[in-house]
């Protein structure tokens, strides 16, 4: 918000619209609508310390021209993700990744971290009170009837405040500002599809309880990266390697990784309803008595293979329709696969529920 961008090339998808002897900036919207509700949901290439907040940002909007991908190009463009002092504080005194000036941060900011303090500079923080100002701002524009998309007319909004768009009835032109919110604007919408990943698998569960209610909070960690010893009940963490594990290259990759390993993922997704001990093989001791056979499996099931000598080595949680979520191993992502593919089938040891 409020950061000086320099003129950029023209944009596919944008064009200029003279309206009373003033450029508007005008998107094609009916496209960028079909992109998001093709798969708009997709998210990729951000920190991973900032995918939870997006997601959860963009799933608490119901506007339909909110996606994961437009909230992440912005960060992108505010601050490079960045989170110091010294990296993501303005010429004008805009501050923290989503650029709030003081103001406005009193206005929306909350502590949606729950860490006890509510501060621009805490990437939970900054990133839910950025998702709540778009979706206000989408909200208003769509009922402005102003040319641009309700994307732009946001971006905007957001860049310059609503008043702007208001005076110019659409996007700033380029000689308000030096261009600095009409570049803003195309920068944004260009960068968009660079975070726009792959539709998030389908979930298939049905009723409600602690078993989809957990399954629910895992997904929206798909795509993060294995970290062996990672996460906890608070969320992703770098891990540790032990010598055997969390290894990339011959390197120790579980330091240097913030994300989960797969026992503290099924740890995170119970928690705080029922607090799960940290290891699959702890885990599978503390709800061995209530078994379920391969038949009766239900969302949110745990499912654990061992090896040969029986120690339990992996877990993870059933997603409905044959398959699994979990993370697999260093060097792959929380992900969503066949319960058949998941695991060496000749490792499976059973099912059990929380």
């Amino acid at each position: 918000m409020k950061v000086i961008i320099g003129a950029v090339a023209g944009v596919i998808g944008l064009i200029l619209l003279t309206v009373i002897g003033i450029a508007v900036l005008v998107v094609d919207d009916d496209a960028s609508a079909a992109a998001a509700t093709n798969g708009g949901g997709g998210l990729q290439g951000v920190p991973a310390e900032f995918r939870k907040w997006i997601l959860q940002a963009d799933a608490d909007c119901k506007e339909p021209a909110m996606t994961p991908a437009l909230l992440a190009a912005q960060l992108y463009q505010e601050s490079k993700f960045m989170t110091s002092v010294a990296e993501a504080t303005s010429s004008v005194g805009a501050q923290g990744p989503a650029q709030f000036m003081p103001g406005t941060w009193a206005t929306w900011g909350r502590d949606a971290d729950g860490n006890g303090r509510n501060s621009p500079w805490d990437i939970g923080d900054a990133v839910i009170a950025q998702g709540r100002m778009m979706c206000s701002l989408l909200r208003q524009a769509a009922a402005s009837a102003y040319p641009g998309g309700p994307r732009a007319l946001a971006l905007a909004g957001y860049n310059a405040g609503w008043g702007r768009v208001q005076q110019y009835r659409g996007v700033p032109p380029q000689s308000f500002a030096n261009g600095e919110t009409y570049n803003y604007v195309r920068l944004i919408l260009s960068t968009m599809p660079r975070f726009q990943g792959p539709a998030l698998a389908p979930i298939s569960f049905s009723g409600s309880g602690t078993g989809p209610d957990a399954l629910r909070k895992a997904s929206t960690h798909l795509g993060i990266k294995y970290s062996y010893g990672g996460g906890g009940p608070a969320g992703p963490s770098t891990g540790f390697c032990d010598g055997v594990n969390g290894y990339l290259g011959g390197r120790c990759d579980a330091t240097r990784t913030v994300g989960f390993d797969c026992s503290s993922l099924v740890q995170y997704a119970y928690w705080p309803k029922v607090k799960l001990p940290r290891t699959a093989a702890a885990q599978y001791g503390a709800t061995s008595d209530h078994p379920v056979s391969r038949t009766d499996l239900k969302p949110g099931d745990l499912l654990f293979w061992s090896n040969s000598n029986g120690y339990i080595y992996h877990v993870a949680l059933y997603a409905g329709d044959g398959n699994v979520l979990h993370a697999p191993r260093t060097g792959k992502r929380v992900e969503l696969v066949p319960l058949a593919s998941a695991m060496p089938d000749r490792d499976y040891r059973g099912a059990t529920r929380p």
